[in-house]
């Protein structure tokens, strides 16, 4: 693959989806799926996270407030036979048609359905840690975190503990710096704006009872967003990878995991590999049947036919353990 087509391999999503991507009910959005693509897989991925605040998952259905605009339409996601998502809109009101098509983008990148997976099976099908991965979760798209701040919070959090408390620090900072939205008898919950986070002190945010460098961290982060300095367009810059992993790690507190999670989850860069990543170490031993983690240059050696599938090699190694 040339330098040009590893930048080009992902889009940075923007406005407007693609020609005959999806169709406007109004009070229902169809979304038309790329193949290989289950819901099931991404389902069983969402649900993974007993502790999860910001989405609820009741009968193969999938529920979320999803602030867009000024508005906060809670939604309803749904598959008929893996070939296209329904998105229905809870509540009396529908939105507007500008807000309904946002709702529709956004969705569209919380279940990348913009990536052709088909060069990434074609690899991993002869890939010896990769085969299994995709044979067990054929179908299961990189599902992400499509709001910088929530990702950047999200890696900030993850830092140096367990994926379980990490969890439970999201819950506090959600509940306690976050907004509700009641919808049909219901609470949902938002992620707290950069504003929100901005305007604290260490002290504001010692409820979380984290430490006071990732409060210092996190409040860094939301004034960068807040004042301008750093947004997904910025980091994108063409999908020069490189420079995007530069420009967050010379924030305080990002380092090179944190960087390639954001850059991997919320930026869909394919490069992005978090080489350092404990699960990923945990998940190559499992693969492996060994009774040791590998070691870095072991890592560089296993993945020198992922180019530019980095990430999703990752993502879909990572659902051995979680």
């Amino acid at each position: 693959m040339t330098e040009k087509s590893r930048k080009t391999a992902a889009q940075l999503p923007s406005r407007g989806l693609p020609a005959g991507a999806w169709v406007d009910n109004r009070e229902e959005l169809i979304l038309h799926v790329p193949t290989p693509f289950s819901f099931t897989q991404n389902l069983h991925y969402l649900s993974r996270a007993k502790d999860e605040c910001l989405y609820q998952i009741e009968n193969d259905r999938l529920y979320k407030a999803i602030p867009i605009a000024g508005q906060t339409p809670v939604v309803e996601i749904r598959a008929e036979e893996d070939a296209h998502l329904h998105i229905r809109f809870l509540g009396d009101a529908t939105p507007t048609a500008d807000v309904r098509a946002r709702v529709a983008e956004y969705v569209y990148d919380w279940f990348d359905l913009g990536t052709n997976l088909a060069p990434f099976y074609d690899m991993a099908q002869k890939d010896a840690l990769l085969k299994g991965a995709v044979d067990s979760f054929y179908g299961l798209r990189n599902m992400g975190i499509p709001d910088l701040f929530e990702a950047m919070s999200w890696g900030i959090l993850g830092q140096q503990i367990n994926l379980t408390y990490a969890y439970k620090l999201k819950r506090r900072l959600v509940e306690n710096f976050g907004r509700p939205v009641v919808c049909e008898g219901k609470t949902y919950w938002v992620f707290p704006a950069p504003k929100t986070i901005a305007e604290r002190t260490v002290q504001d945010l010692a409820v979380l009872r984290m430490t006071a460098k990732k409060c210092e961290y996190l409040i860094g982060a939301a004034q960068l967003i807040v004042e301008g300095k750093l947004s997904k367009e910025l980091l994108w810059d063409g999908g020069d990878y490189q420079n995007a992993e530069k420009t967050l790690v010379n924030i305080r507190g990002i380092g090179p995991w944190t960087a390639n999670y954001v850059l991997m989850r919320c930026l869909r860069m394919p490069s992005a590999f978090p080489i350092d990543d404990v699960g990923l170490h945990n998940a190559i031993k499992y693969v492996q049947g060994t009774d040791r983690k590998p070691t870095k240059a072991e890592i560089v050696a296993l993945s020198r036919h992922w180019t530019s599938w980095e990430s999703y090699a990752t993502f879909y190694l990572w659902r051995f353990l979680y």
